[in-house]
């Protein structure tokens, strides 16, 4: 490993530290706003209105509740989708059927699955819209993820000059996980928006 390889990486680690770092030292009254404040957002929003097939994901380390907004889609009558490892593909994600008053069980990186009696998962490209967790955002609609790159593998296939019309990929953050300028690398994924308690941006 270079010096320059090694001092890049060294950089977006502490970054995404102190990313994680303050949307965690966001109060309740706070977290609740930004969550109340996204659903309004995407209540609003075209790609939402119209999706029927909806990836979302259960909090887990600070990011932003969609507790609200899953239980509107709910109510609209919206197949709501849980990610899952892939039981074939390491290091990539499927989606699972989620529906009101399913038992969730913790995979082995203590985040929330469906339980499920039946098979009721589904592969990446057929949901309607994915909304994914941000460690960071920049406005271009670059993300910093965890740093497992489980999204950019399961979405490896929208990359290139042509991108299918689904899924849409919609990143959702607290506004404090806003930064000028994220560095890529050539494996990640970009979203097509970016959503925040009081902000959308992208198309």
């Amino acid at each position: 490993m270079s010096s320059n390889t090694g001092s890049k990486n060294a950089s977006k680690s502490s970054l995404r530290q102190s990313l994680r770092l303050a949307r965690t030292k966001l109060t309740y009254p706070e977290q609740r706003a930004a969550s109340i404040g996204l659903c309004r957002q995407l209540l609003l929003h075209p790609r939402f209105i119209n999706s029927q097939k909806l990836a979302v994901y259960i909090s887990n380390d600070g990011e932003i509740d969609l507790q609200p907004l899953i239980h509107l889609a709910w109510s609209l009558r919206k197949d709501v989708y849980l990610p899952v490892l892939h039981p074939f593909r390491q290091g990539e994600l499927v989606f699972m059927r989620y529906d009101p008053g399913q038992d969730l069980a913790k995979n082995r990186f203590g985040i929330p699955e469906p339980l499920s009696p039946y098979d009721t998962r589904a592969p990446s490209w057929m949901m309607d819209l994915v909304l994914t967790p941000l460690v960071g955002f920049d406005v271009q609609g670059n993300r910093m993820g965890m740093g497992g790159g489980f999204y950019d593998r399961t979405f490896a296939f929208v990359k290139g000059n042509t991108r299918p019309r689904k899924p849409y990929l919609m990143g959702t953050a607290h506004e404090c996980q806003k930064t000028e300028e994220l560095v890529l690398e050539s494996w990640d994924i970009t979203m097509n928006g970016i959503v925040t308690g009081s902000h959308t941006y992208g198309s």
